[in-house]
């Protein structure tokens, strides 16, 4: 997942690690994906070592960092990531899929959600169906267990069960909302200024 969401962002426009990572953050804060300079440096090495993005010195007209960078990156912050024809191929490649590693897992889900204007509609369907089926086993456990073992639970732990039955229906009924725009071939609407206005 990382190799994508890495991937795609050079896709955009070449990037300092340090503003990668900031990238990655920003843009995959929803689900929950953190990046420590641990996992994204060796990931933009092996990277690096298929031919898939490049590094080098910024630019002529590109500031050394767009952000001041911590010391603790070094050198490092100074070096500029930039994909290669080979390396968007793979990315094309990545987005195509649509197994479980698509939908099991919310940073799975959240990546490959994040870079849905790039991919196909009949792999964003079938990435939302899958996720969709996920999250409906998902709250069907809930909702056996608190049917059948709610007189046992603490309230705190009962309180817990039915807040993650709240997120599942939450996500279920955002999802079929999803599916119901693919399939129309319309794409999600932003909420007005004024926000939403909601029916009584």
């Amino acid at each position: 997942m990382l190799e994508l969401a890495i991937l795609g962002l050079l896709h955009e426009s070449p990037m300092h690690g340090y503003e990668l990572r900031k990238q990655l953050t920003t843009k995959l804060g929803a689900f929950r994906f953190a990046i420590s300079y641990g996992s994204l440096y060796p990931t933009l090495r092996r990277l690096q070592a298929d031919g898939w993005i490049t590094e080098g010195a910024p630019p002529t007209g590109m500031p050394a960092s767009t952000e001041e960078v911590p010391l603790l990156t070094g050198k490092r912050g100074r070096v500029v990531y930039t994909i290669t024809a080979e390396g968007k191929e793979r990315f094309q490649e990545l987005l195509s899929a649509a197994g479980p590693e698509t939908y099991d897992s919310e940073a799975g889900f959240g990546v490959h959600f994040a870079f849905f204007a790039r991919t196909d509609p009949s792999t964003r369907l079938r990435i939302l169906e899958g996720r969709r089926r996920r999250v409906e086993e998902r709250r069907e456990g809930m909702r056996d267990v608190l049917s059948r073992a709610a007189e046992r639970l603490d309230t705190y732990t009962l309180e817990l069960q039915r807040h993650g039955l709240d997120a599942c229906e939450r996500e279920v009924r955002w999802l079929e909302e999803l599916i119901a725009n693919e399939r129309k071939g319309t794409t999600p609407q932003p909420p007005s200024a004024e926000g939403p206005e909601r029916s009584s």
